[in-house]
């Protein structure tokens, strides 16, 4: 009986997303890269933290991320 082929992680999903121990699949916000100056202080802190994908997005995500 043939094994069953190893499933590859896709690499730029890898590199955006972070699954918790809990099994939630965080992202980083958008809209931090240029145009910084101005964007208010209290917006750029919460662009700072991460955020959970949208329910809708997460099993897209889960595929490309199959042993995370």
């Amino acid at each position: 009986m043939a094994k069953k082929a190893k499933l590859k992680t896709h690499r730029g999903a890898a590199k955006r997303f972070r699954v918790t121990a809990t099994g939630k699949i965080m992202r980083m916000h958008s809209g931090k890269r240029h145009l910084l100056g101005t964007k208010p202080a209290r917006r750029m802190r919460r662009l700072k933290k991460l955020t959970e994908v949208h329910p809708a997005d997460a099993p897209t995500v889960r595929r490309m991320l199959p042993y995370a």
